[in-house]
Protein backbone atom coordinates (compact mmCIF):
# COMPACT_ATOMS: atom_id res chain seq x y z
CA UNK A 1 0.00 0.00 0.00
CA UNK A 2 2.75 2.46 0.99
CA UNK A 3 4.64 1.90 -2.24
CA UNK A 4 1.55 3.05 -4.19
CA UNK A 5 1.60 6.53 -2.65
CA UNK A 6 2.50 9.31 -5.09
CA UNK A 7 5.73 11.21 -4.68
CA UNK A 8 3.80 14.42 -3.91
CA UNK A 9 2.16 12.78 -0.87
CA UNK A 10 5.54 11.61 0.35
CA UNK A 11 7.06 15.09 0.16
CA UNK A 12 4.07 17.01 1.53
CA UNK A 13 3.70 15.02 4.76
CA UNK A 14 6.08 17.19 6.86
CA UNK A 15 5.58 20.37 4.80
CA UNK A 16 3.85 22.39 7.53
CA UNK A 17 6.55 21.49 10.06
CA UNK A 18 9.33 22.34 7.63
CA UNK A 19 7.70 25.69 6.87
CA UNK A 20 7.40 26.42 10.60
CA UNK A 21 11.10 25.64 11.00
CA UNK A 22 11.98 28.09 8.25
CA UNK A 23 9.87 30.75 9.96
CA UNK A 24 11.82 30.18 13.19
CA UNK A 25 15.16 30.53 11.38
CA UNK A 26 14.15 33.76 9.66
CA UNK A 27 12.64 35.19 12.85
CA UNK A 28 15.83 34.51 14.82
CA UNK A 29 18.02 35.96 12.08
CA UNK A 30 15.78 39.05 11.88
CA UNK A 31 15.95 39.53 15.65
CA UNK A 32 19.73 39.27 15.49
CA UNK A 33 19.79 41.87 12.71
CA UNK A 34 17.56 44.33 14.57
CA UNK A 35 18.87 43.89 18.12
CA UNK A 36 22.56 43.25 17.42
CA UNK A 37 23.08 44.90 14.03
CA UNK A 38 24.08 41.60 12.49
CA UNK A 39 24.18 41.63 8.67
CA UNK A 40 20.83 41.36 6.92
CA UNK A 41 22.49 38.73 4.74
CA UNK A 42 22.31 36.44 7.75
CA UNK A 43 18.64 35.89 6.88
CA UNK A 44 19.56 34.67 3.41
CA UNK A 45 22.55 32.56 4.48
CA UNK A 46 20.70 30.91 7.36
CA UNK A 47 17.54 30.46 5.31
CA UNK A 48 19.41 28.73 2.49
CA UNK A 49 21.21 26.48 4.98
CA UNK A 50 17.87 25.50 6.47
CA UNK A 51 16.32 24.87 3.04
CA UNK A 52 19.16 22.45 2.26
CA UNK A 53 18.28 20.46 5.39
CA UNK A 54 14.56 20.65 4.60
CA UNK A 55 15.19 19.30 1.10
CA UNK A 56 17.12 16.33 2.53
CA UNK A 57 14.27 15.64 4.97
CA UNK A 58 11.73 15.71 2.13
CA UNK A 59 13.82 13.29 0.06
CA UNK A 60 14.34 10.90 2.99
CA UNK A 61 10.77 11.10 4.28
CA UNK A 62 9.38 7.53 4.63
CA UNK A 63 6.22 6.94 2.61
CA UNK A 64 4.60 5.08 5.50
CA UNK A 65 4.84 8.00 7.95
CA UNK A 66 1.89 10.35 8.33
CA UNK A 67 3.00 12.60 11.19
CA UNK A 68 6.24 14.42 11.85
CA UNK A 69 5.93 13.91 15.61
CA UNK A 70 7.08 15.99 18.58
CA UNK A 71 10.50 14.36 18.83
CA UNK A 72 11.29 15.28 15.22
CA UNK A 73 9.97 18.79 15.88
CA UNK A 74 12.49 19.19 18.69
CA UNK A 75 15.23 17.95 16.34
CA UNK A 76 13.98 20.38 13.70
CA UNK A 77 14.22 23.25 16.21
CA UNK A 78 17.80 22.16 16.84
CA UNK A 79 18.36 22.22 13.07
CA UNK A 80 17.07 25.81 13.01
CA UNK A 81 19.70 26.83 15.57
CA UNK A 82 22.42 24.97 13.70
CA UNK A 83 21.53 26.69 10.41
CA UNK A 84 21.64 30.07 12.17
CA UNK A 85 25.21 29.26 13.21
CA UNK A 86 25.99 28.00 9.72
CA UNK A 87 24.78 31.24 8.18
CA UNK A 88 26.92 33.29 10.54
CA UNK A 89 30.09 31.55 9.33
CA UNK A 90 30.08 33.82 6.28
CA UNK A 91 30.99 36.67 8.64
CA UNK A 92 33.88 35.50 10.85
CA UNK A 93 33.81 38.85 12.66
CA UNK A 94 30.44 37.84 14.14
CA UNK A 95 32.11 34.96 15.96
CA UNK A 96 34.61 37.40 17.43
CA UNK A 97 32.13 40.13 18.34
CA UNK A 98 29.35 37.87 19.63
CA UNK A 99 31.29 34.80 20.73
CA UNK A 100 29.33 34.23 23.94
CA UNK A 101 25.96 34.66 22.21
CA UNK A 102 26.84 32.21 19.45
CA UNK A 103 28.24 29.82 22.04
CA UNK A 104 24.87 30.08 23.80
CA UNK A 105 23.08 29.19 20.57
CA UNK A 106 25.39 26.21 20.13
CA UNK A 107 24.80 25.21 23.77
CA UNK A 108 21.04 25.36 23.24
CA UNK A 109 21.39 23.11 20.21
CA UNK A 110 23.40 20.67 22.31
CA UNK A 111 20.75 20.74 25.07
CA UNK A 112 17.99 19.98 22.58
CA UNK A 113 20.05 16.98 21.43
CA UNK A 114 19.25 15.33 24.76
CA UNK A 115 15.62 16.42 24.81
CA UNK A 116 14.52 14.96 21.47
CA UNK A 117 15.42 11.43 22.54
CA UNK A 118 13.53 11.86 25.81
CA UNK A 119 10.48 13.16 23.94
CA UNK A 120 10.65 10.22 21.50
CA UNK A 121 10.71 7.70 24.34
CA UNK A 122 7.91 9.35 26.35
CA UNK A 123 5.58 9.93 23.41
CA UNK A 124 6.12 6.52 21.82
CA UNK A 125 7.44 8.15 18.65
CA UNK A 126 10.80 6.41 18.32
CA UNK A 127 11.48 5.72 14.64
CA UNK A 128 14.31 4.85 12.29
CA UNK A 129 13.74 8.17 10.50
CA UNK A 130 14.00 10.14 13.76
CA UNK A 131 17.18 8.33 14.79
CA UNK A 132 18.76 8.98 11.38
CA UNK A 133 17.64 12.63 11.42
CA UNK A 134 19.20 13.09 14.86
CA UNK A 135 22.44 11.34 13.88
CA UNK A 136 22.91 13.28 10.64
CA UNK A 137 22.25 16.58 12.40
CA UNK A 138 24.82 15.66 15.07
CA UNK A 139 27.39 15.01 12.34
CA UNK A 140 26.60 18.29 10.60
CA UNK A 141 26.75 20.20 13.89
CA UNK A 142 30.19 18.80 14.69
CA UNK A 143 31.50 19.70 11.23
CA UNK A 144 30.07 23.20 11.68
CA UNK A 145 31.92 23.69 14.97
CA UNK A 146 35.13 22.54 13.29
CA UNK A 147 34.62 25.07 10.51
CA UNK A 148 34.01 27.81 13.08
CA UNK A 149 37.35 27.04 14.76
CA UNK A 150 39.10 27.12 11.40
CA UNK A 151 37.44 30.40 10.41
CA UNK A 152 38.51 31.98 13.69
CA UNK A 153 42.07 30.82 13.13
CA UNK A 154 42.21 29.09 16.51
CA UNK A 155 43.06 25.66 15.09
CA UNK A 156 44.63 24.48 11.85
CA UNK A 157 42.80 22.83 8.98
CA UNK A 158 43.44 19.42 10.56
CA UNK A 159 40.49 20.08 12.90
CA UNK A 160 38.22 19.30 9.94
CA UNK A 161 39.23 15.65 10.37
CA UNK A 162 36.95 15.55 13.40
CA UNK A 163 33.95 16.62 11.38
CA UNK A 164 34.85 14.71 8.23
CA UNK A 165 35.72 11.33 9.77
CA UNK A 166 32.17 10.02 9.84
CA UNK A 167 31.56 11.06 6.23
CA UNK A 168 34.81 9.35 5.22
CA UNK A 169 33.64 6.22 7.04
CA UNK A 170 30.32 6.26 5.15
CA UNK A 171 32.14 6.78 1.84
CA UNK A 172 34.47 3.86 2.64
CA UNK A 173 31.35 1.71 3.08
CA UNK A 174 30.56 2.22 -0.62
CA UNK A 175 33.92 0.70 -1.50
CA UNK A 176 33.93 -2.00 1.17
CA UNK A 177 30.31 -3.01 1.91
CA UNK A 178 31.21 -4.77 5.15
CA UNK A 179 31.89 -1.32 6.64
CA UNK A 180 28.26 -0.37 5.99
CA UNK A 181 26.88 -3.13 8.22
CA UNK A 182 24.86 -2.12 11.28
CA UNK A 183 26.78 -1.46 14.46
CA UNK A 184 25.39 -2.34 17.91
CA UNK A 185 24.32 0.49 20.17
CA UNK A 186 27.34 1.78 22.09
CA UNK A 187 27.67 3.93 25.20
CA UNK A 188 31.31 4.48 24.27
CA UNK A 189 30.30 5.94 20.91
CA UNK A 190 27.72 8.25 22.46
CA UNK A 191 30.11 9.40 25.18
CA UNK A 192 32.85 10.28 22.69
CA UNK A 193 30.32 12.18 20.57
CA UNK A 194 29.44 14.31 23.60
CA UNK A 195 33.15 14.81 24.38
CA UNK A 196 33.76 15.97 20.81
CA UNK A 197 31.01 18.57 20.92
CA UNK A 198 32.01 19.76 24.39
CA UNK A 199 35.69 20.06 23.38
CA UNK A 200 34.85 22.00 20.22
CA UNK A 201 32.50 24.35 22.05
CA UNK A 202 35.02 25.03 24.82
CA UNK A 203 37.70 25.67 22.19
CA UNK A 204 35.43 28.30 20.63
CA UNK A 205 35.12 30.32 23.84
CA UNK A 206 36.83 33.72 23.52
CA UNK A 207 38.91 33.26 26.67
CA UNK A 208 40.69 30.20 25.27
CA UNK A 209 43.80 30.88 23.20
CA UNK A 210 44.99 28.88 20.19
CA UNK A 211 47.39 26.59 22.08
CA UNK A 212 44.93 25.11 24.62
CA UNK A 213 42.24 25.03 21.93
CA UNK A 214 44.55 22.94 19.73
CA UNK A 215 45.41 20.60 22.60
CA UNK A 216 41.75 20.12 23.49
CA UNK A 217 40.67 19.40 19.93
CA UNK A 218 43.68 17.12 19.42
CA UNK A 219 42.47 15.01 22.34
CA UNK A 220 38.98 14.91 20.85
CA UNK A 221 40.42 13.79 17.51
CA UNK A 222 42.48 11.07 19.19
CA UNK A 223 39.47 9.69 21.07
CA UNK A 224 37.35 9.80 17.93
CA UNK A 225 40.03 7.97 15.92
CA UNK A 226 40.27 5.25 18.56
CA UNK A 227 36.48 4.87 18.61
CA UNK A 228 36.34 4.47 14.83
CA UNK A 229 39.22 1.98 14.99
CA UNK A 230 37.27 -0.15 17.49
CA UNK A 231 34.19 -0.10 15.25
CA UNK A 232 36.16 -0.93 12.10
CA UNK A 233 37.85 -3.85 13.88
CA UNK A 234 34.46 -5.15 15.08
CA UNK A 235 33.00 -4.92 11.56
CA UNK A 236 36.08 -6.56 10.02
CA UNK A 237 35.82 -9.58 12.30
CA UNK A 238 32.18 -10.04 11.27
CA UNK A 239 32.50 -9.25 7.58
Amino acid sequence: MSSALPVSTRIQCPLADLAAGLAVVLALALMAHIALAMPVGLLLASGLSYLAIAALIAVAWPVERRRFGWANRVTLLRAALVTLLAGSLWWPALWQQHAMLLAGVAGSALLLDGIDGWVARHTGSISAFGARFDMELDAGFILLLCLALLVLGKVGAWVLLIGAMRYAFVAAGWRWPWLAADLPDSLRRKTICVIQVAALMIALLPGLTATPASLLTSLALLLLSLSFAVDVAWLYRRR
